[in-house]
């Protein structure tokens, strides 16, 4: 048997170990002090009183003492942070963030002001950079990032006493460590939230990154956005491979799926285009591919399309490098040895990447005119000055 303790502090959850053919009932809940404690039978049948009394004491005790380090900030706000729902190995926490806009102050980035409505992300990635964000919080596991996604709470109020410090020609990038339109907002419809207030407003520069064809459930509200300010709508795609896709993305909607989003969005007057990135050497590299994509692209009606070289920190490292090692075990020395002590490709790496793209642009009549604003809201990384290497 062991002791878990729920995300409220107040219930402590005592289990046996499951059995194969086990039959659940409602557990007993038991009142001691201010705690509720709740014990969980493998059987069918009920514990008798001596075994009540004796879970009881055992959770009433302190079996070692808490040598846990007191939790801070971000911290200390997640572990606050009470259960929505679980499914399919995935959480749902609230999260009673004080703030909802964040100032960007690294000087590579090209906007000024983040949104992102939710921490974590049910999408899955293989290559996702963002898990270390979910390190914020004293989540070190990298599968962490994609099974417990925190719910930001209140994010219209707070984004409504926020906005007054963007100041004119300030961009705001929805999406940029967390997809706004992953399951978790099919419910809880926190994004949604965000565009109706950005829809009171007038004057702004606005980005939106998704992988997600969910986006087009907003066409309403975003409209009402476009209306008023600069609204742009960045679709992601790496491959238009559909098994690719699949592994390498388990959970988000299909490539084509999301060029139908790129094409819809057009049609209803909100500029979109699409972000090939990142783009995985070996993988999803080949010049035929990636022309696959800027010709479905320019079909699609996107006003634009560009690619950016997988970035790899140590974090997604650990998660992607093992998924190399499964899917694509001819590539995992060359990974590693690249990678080894940067998070970034050499410049003998991107450069050419982004002279196919400009040819493939001009091949199939995308113009450029977008790029500026479209890049920055998922911006290229540029690493420091490097040694040139020879590549995959």
């Amino acid at each position: 048997m062991c002791v878990h303790v729920s995300s409220r502090p107040e219930v402590i959850m005592l289990f046996t170990a499951p059995t194969a053919t086990r039959t659940r009932q409602c557990p007993p809940r038991l009142s001691k002090g201010n705690r509720e404690i709740v014990v969980d039978s493998p059987n069918s049948e009920a514990y008798d009183d001596s075994e009540q009394k004796a879970n009881i004491l055992m959770a009433s005790l302190p079996l070692l003492p808490d040598f846990k380090p007191k939790l801070i900030g971000i911290a200390r706000l997640a572990s606050e942070g009470e259960s929505l729902r679980q499914g399919h190995e995935v959480e749902y926490f609230t999260l009673p963030v004080r703030s909802l806009l964040n100032r960007c102050t690294g000087v590579r980035m090209p906007f000024t002001w983040t949104i992102n409505p939710y921490r974590g992300c049910e999408f899955a990635c293989k290559y996702c950079y963002a898990r270390y964000t979910h390190e914020f919080m004293e989540m070190r596991d990298g599968v962490d990032f994609e099974q417990k996604i925190f719910v930001k709470q209140h994010a219209a109020d707070l984004l409504r006493q926020e906005l007054r410090h963007v100041k004119p020609g300030e961009e705001i990038a929805i999406g940029t460590a967390t997809d706004p339109y992953q399951p978790a907002e099919r419910r809880f419809e926190v994004t949604r939230a965000i565009l109706e207030e950005l829809a009171r407003h007038h004057g702004l520069e606005i980005g939106i990154v998704t992988k997600s064809n969910l986006v087009l459930r907003d066409l309403d509200v975003l409209q009402h956005v476009a209306k008023n300010n600069r609204l742009f709508v960045n679709i992601t795609i790496t491959t238009l491979k559909v098994e690719l896709a699949r592994i390498l993305e388990p959970r988000a909607p299909r490539p084509d799926l999301r060029l139908e989003a790129v094409q819809r969005l057009n049609q209803a007057g909100i500029a979109s285009g699409v972000i090939c990135a990142p783009v995985l050497p070996g993988i999803t590299d080949s010049p035929r591919d990636l022309e696959a994509l800027v010709r479905a692209t320019a079909k699609a009606g996107g006003k634009y399309v560009f690619a950016n070289s997988l970035f790899l920190k140590p974090c997604s490292a650990a998660v992607f490098l093992p998924f190399l090692e499964r899917e694509f075990p001819q590539l995992v020395e060359a990974y590693r040895k690249r990678y080894k002590d940067r998070a970034f490709l050499p410049e003998s790496y991107r450069k050419p990447l982004s002279q196919l793209m400009k040819r493939l642009r001009e091949k199939y009549g995308i113009p450029s005119d977008y790029d500026r604003y479209s890049k920055r809201t998922h911006p290229t990384l540029e690493p420091e000055p490097d040694a040139q290497m020879k590549l995959f």
